[in-house]
């Protein structure tokens, strides 16, 4: 028998193009299983960070790109925030609860306790690293501060809003919850408390306040300045605050389903002291002023007789009010730097421990 060079050097040719291609074939087949291993694992070490969406600017919608203000002309959901985000998927393992979908003014005592006790059961759970809330500004420092006093946990809180609504040209929504996550899967915020986080800086739940009604650096903290700043590389803390807090505080809300009255009353020449009666009236369990008015004397002796707590506060935004004898002697609680609605937040829950007046000053004067 005999075999042609040429047929034999095809068949050798034939059989080694079949191997190159089994060989091509299973380099692909390692290389995919190898990548595919690598996407599982990384998605396995990602932090898990807890979504509680409230509503607010963050999830409004405008008429057009260009309204910047009165833009309730439609409502974002926990979904389209995510969608709109893919950026995220990198950060953490995102689940969301949706507590409401309202503007900040309409929050309510009843959301605030469910809010607070679904965080608390939510960051019981030792997968989840921390937590963040999306909120409208209005009122978002009173919901950050009951946070604060409320929550239970060592794990990072992050309260976020925006400015600009969903639909602005210039939104400043998304990025500011893409920081708040960034800040909530990093370890070094555990143990600050609950923190605001927009524009990117992070704030002190207790010091910071709502400075301007609609510039994007809105939040600031007077006296003291921010904790820290989340940047473009790392997420940075510079200080922290030493006041009681979260694991620290006092304040278990697990059981309790309303908190007593407390209304504000502020202080301007001339003020009348109707306020002060009629809230008396009206079942008030505690008022906190900001600033006084001479009227203010005889209603204020007359709410303590139906056994109201009184708190002076200030309105001038910063610096503490300091504990005078006269003052002291008359039973008013100082609320140190407390801002009058900070300072409504605090009474609340003190006065579901005592409402002894010693009690309460030590009270302001730790939280």
């Amino acid at each position: 028998m005999t075999f042609s060079l040429t047929s034999l050097s095809l068949a050798h040719v034939a059989r080694a193009a079949r191997a190159l291609s089994l060989f091509r074939r299973s380099l692909l087949f390692v290389g995919c299983w190898s990548f595919a291993a690598v996407a599982v694992s990384t998605a396995a070490e990602l932090p898990t960070v807890a979504l509680f969406t409230t509503g607010g600017t963050i999830q409004s919608k405008g008429k057009h790109r260009l309204t910047l203000s009165e833009y309730n002309d439609g409502r974002v959901t926990p979904d389209e925030l995510l969608t709109d985000l893919p950026e995220l998927k990198t950060l953490a393992k995102v689940e969301v609860t949706e507590i409401s979908n309202i503007g900040s003014g309409g929050v309510t005592t009843e959301l605030l306790l469910k809010l607070a006790k679904s965080i608390n059961a939510t960051l019981a759970r030792p997968d989840v690293a921390g937590a963040v809330v999306t909120h409208g500004t209005g009122t978002l420092e009173e919901t950050a501060y009951f946070l604060q006093l409320t929550v239970n946990s060592a794990k990072p809180v992050v309260v976020v809003g925006a400015m600009r609504p969903f639909t602005a040209i210039s939104r400043d929504g998304p990025y500011n919850l893409y920081n708040a996550v960034r800040t909530a899967a990093t370890p070094d915020a555990a143990g600050k408390g609950v923190m605001v986080v927009l524009n990117d800086t992070i704030h002190s739940a207790r010091f910071v306040t709502k400075n301007h009604t609609y510039h994007v650096e809105t939040f600031v903290a007077r006296e003291l300045g921010p904790l820290g700043f989340v940047d473009s590389d790392r997420v940075v803390f510079y200080r922290n605050p030493l006041v009681r807090h979260t694991v620290t505080s006092e304040f278990d809300v697990s059981k309790i389903e309303t908190l007593p009255q407390v209304d504000i009353v502020y202080g301007y020449q001339e003020a009348s002291s109707a306020p002060i009666f009629a809230l008396t009236k009206a079942g008030a369990k505690g008022i906190v002023f900001a600033d006084s008015s001479p009227s203010y004397a005889r209603a204020f002796s007359a709410a303590q007789a139906e056994g109201v707590v009184i708190v002076q506060s200030d309105r001038k935004g910063a610096g503490r009010v300091t504990l005078s004898e006269r003052g002291a002697g008359r039973g008013i609680i100082t609320a140190d730097n407390l801002n009058a609605q900070k300072a409504r937040i605090l009474l609340r829950l003190a006065l579901t421990k005592t409402s002894d007046p010693r009690q309460l000053q030590r009270i302001f004067n730790e939280y």
